[in-house]
């Protein structure tokens, strides 16, 4: 775990490292968070609703503007510089700098003026872990080109510009949620996105806890051709229904005709229609200030991914187990697309450091794996930390 004075190095080295490398300071400094979805897994791409929130680890991101439109920015993480000019996008398979490319291009192609500049980039989300590094990076540098040429911020029309980046240049067919979140979210609050007409509204977390990321230390194998797999599944549901998407079915309609139902494709079909209902009850207990609720909700959820959706992994079952058993513990569940990754626990706040102690020694016990465990607090989305001088 990063303790919370590593973590304030990151938001103070940005100036420093940029004056180092170009001689200069620069002129403003963007923050763009990771985020974990605490409740409503693949709904997304059944029009349903899901419930992520930023976190407090983030990309930051030093910037100052070039008049050449050559775009140069150095990754601290990665040890390189990327060199590209505006006028001449080309692709490079695989390099960390396609996500800054790919808004550039999808920016550009949506008929924006853009400028270049240089940067020095650095984060603290893990990459690989399911946090949505890579939508932080890409927000991250949408606020730099918008900033730079003065291009009005639209969290919504920006999410959406940097999804296409990611599905159309990257060539990774992500849904919307995490560009969303990264783009709109509200400290202290997960973020309810309605998937279908892209409405999202604050939602506040229950006072008093904390959410725990459990990184299992395994990585997502097969996830694309499950994951498309699933998507397929859940389309023979909607049609079997003649829905236009299980987000349209209720728990009624599908319990009236279920024994008719291929028992995989009843299967698949029952854990959307209640994980959509379940983001709904979530939302409601938050209001309510009841984490108690809210856990419970998320407990469910795990074995609807677990058992019906069939993608979770027997380390992910694992560590959910060992959460769940742990005093101040209120729920816990696998996040993500599965097969691997983090799970995502609410805990009571004075709790928190017992909690992430006790279950990595367990679970290292039981696994023999070492776990991630990462105590955080929901963050406001992407923003210029220090504005033009």
């Amino acid at each position: 775990m990063k303790s919370d004075i590593e973590a304030e190095v990151v938001i103070r080295e940005p100036d420093n490292l940029f004056q180092d490398r170009f001689d200069a300071p620069p002129h403003f400094i963007i923050r763009a968070p990771g985020r974990v979805n605490l409740i409503g897994e693949h709904t997304d791409y059944n029009d349903g609703f899901v419930l992520p929130l930023a976190l407090d680890r983030a990309v930051w991101l030093a910037v100052r503007p070039r008049d050449d439109g050559e775009v140069r920015l150095h990754s601290l993480d990665f040890g390189e510089t990327a060199v590209f000019h505006l006028n001449h996008l080309y692709q490079e398979e695989g390099h960390w700098s396609e996500y800054v490319k790919g808004v550039a291009w999808a920016w550009q192609n949506a008929g924006y003026t853009l400028s270049g500049w240089e940067g020095v980039m650095q984060g603290d989300v893990p990459v690989g872990a399911g946090l949505s590094s890579s939508a932080a990076v890409e927000l991250a540098a949408a606020r730099a080109f918008t900033a730079v040429a003065r291009i009005p911020w639209n969290p919504t029309r920006m999410a959406l510009l940097a999804q296409k980046a990611e599905n159309e240049w990257v060539g990774v067919n992500c849904g919307v949620m995490d560009q969303m979140i990264v783009a709109a979210a509200q400290a202290d609050h997960a973020l309810l996105i309605d998937c279908r007409s892209l409405e999202t509204e604050a939602v506040p977390l229950p006072g008093g806890t904390a959410v725990v990321i459990l990184d299992t230390a395994t990585r997502r194998g097969l996830v694309a051709s499950a994951y498309n797999e699933r998507r397929r599944q859940c389309e023979q549901a909607a049609a079997f229904f003649g829905a236009a998407a299980l987000r349209d079915v209720t728990m009624e309609m599908f319990t009236a005709v279920a024994p008719q139902l291929d028992p995989l494709i009843r299967r698949r079909a029952r854990h959307v229609i209640s994980e959509n209902q379940r983001v709904l009850e979530a939302v409601a207990a938050m209001r309510r200030g009841d984490a108690a609720k809210l856990g419970s909700l998320m407990n469910e959820s795990h074995l609807s991914l677990r058992d019906d959706f069939a993608v979770s992994s027997p380390e992910l079952d694992v560590m959910v187990a060992i959460a769940q058993a742990q005093p101040g513990c209120y729920g816990a569940r696998m996040t993500g697309a599965g097969f691997g990754g983090c799970a995502v626990a609410l805990v009571r706040g004075d709790t928190a450091v017992t909690f992430a102690q006790t279950t990595t020694r367990q679970y290292q016990q039981k696994t023999n794996l070492k776990p991630n465990i990462y105590i955080c607090q929901a963050a406001a989305g992407v923003e210029i930390i220090s504005l033009p001088r």
